[in-house]
């Protein structure tokens, strides 16, 4: 049994093995394996984004973290920087609960929509996103958007493989 809470300063210390775990999937991707041992969002940022009062945990009935979604609300669109469940973890709903627990907490501070930046092609990215409402657009039209998809091209990230994507609440 899942549950979905906030998540508190002290979930911050395993959220980056969580998301470690989540990217060994990346392993089955030749052209982005390397993902799986790339540098993951550090403790300190996922300690800043708990902060802002816009992050999720979800535990299982040991109460073991299995999974986090971090987000900021940037104008009146709530941003979803990171989701990530651990490999173990993974096709049981907790992605889909996280995602809803984030769009009642949206609901509730009259957010207007949802959005991410995601790979287009990868199974478990935009075509999950998209079957939980998340519409591919074109990031020029949204200037937020535009930024942070700048800003993975400088990271390093194949931009190509990148879309933006926005869930109306």
């Amino acid at each position: 049994m899942q549950t979905i809470r906030l998540a508190t300063q002290q979930d911050a210390a395993a959220m980056p093995d969580i998301e470690r775990s989540s990217g060994e999937a990346f392993r089955k991707i030749p052209n982005l394996a390397w993902i799986a041992d790339d540098k993951v969002t550090s403790q300190e940022r996922h300690a800043a984004l708990i902060r802002l009062g816009a992050a999720w945990v979800s535990r299982d009935a040991s109460n073991k973290l299995t999974g986090f979604l971090t987000a900021e609300v940037r104008e009146d669109v709530l941003h979803i920087w990171q989701m990530s469940v651990r490999s173990d973890q993974q096709r049981k709903g907790i992605g889909r609960n996280l995602i809803q627990a984030a769009e009642n907490w949206a609901r509730a501070k009259q957010l207007v929509a949802m959005s991410l930046t995601t790979f287009r092609d990868v199974p478990w990215n935009a075509p999950f996103y998209a079957s939980c409402g998340f519409q591919d657009v074109d990031p020029h039209f949204y200037s937020v958007l535009q930024s942070t998809l700048e800003a993975e091209r400088q990271a390093g990230l194949p931009i190509e493989q990148r879309c933006a994507m926005i869930r109306l609440l």
